[in-house]
């Protein structure tokens, strides 16, 4: 079975996981993905190469998914930060390039009820799925649903 990768795609303000407003989005930085990967996934995890990216510019998050489909990753897993609830750009993006994509949130956006604009998601139609409120973990499941996604077939 050839190995698999997947991008880890953070927007902005995503540049410091496990530092920034640690009550909001936990403490624990995205060093610590490949271990809880490992924990999840066991032996399978051998067979993934994860690739990160972090922008606070929404045009380089869609130069780096264009790049994704001509690279033929077998999957994202994409925290488009605030980018989620307001930009048709990302959204039309991911709705042409066929790459598979779970979309991530640390906090569970749909909690916030002090703050309705973060409840909506523009890129989800375009998603296979999403993952919410469980902090950093949100990226191994996501890689687990890609996985699983890519087992399939």
């Amino acid at each position: 079975m050839k190995n698999r990768k997947y991008l880890i795609l953070n927007g902005p303000n995503l540049g410091h996981i496990g530092e920034r407003q640690p009550e909001i989005y936990g403490s624990q930085g995205l060093d610590s993905l490949p271990g809880l990967l490992k924990e999840i996934l066991g032996e399978k995890a051998e067979g993934i190469e994860l690739l990160f990216h972090q922008s606070n510019f929404e045009g380089n998050l869609i130069d780096r998914l264009e790049k994704a489909k001509r690279e033929g990753l077998d999957g994202v897993a994409f925290n488009a930060g605030a980018l989620t609830h307001t930009s048709l750009a990302i959204a039309d993006c991911l709705a042409w390039i066929g790459v598979p994509c779970v979309e991530v949130h640390l906090s569970n956006i749909f909690a916030r009820t002090d703050e309705p604009l973060r409840q909506k998601s523009l890129m989800g139609k375009s998603c296979i799925g999403c993952v919410a409120g469980f902090g950093i973990l949100g990226y191994a499941l996501a890689v687990l649903a890609l996985e699983q996604r890519h087992a399939q077939g």
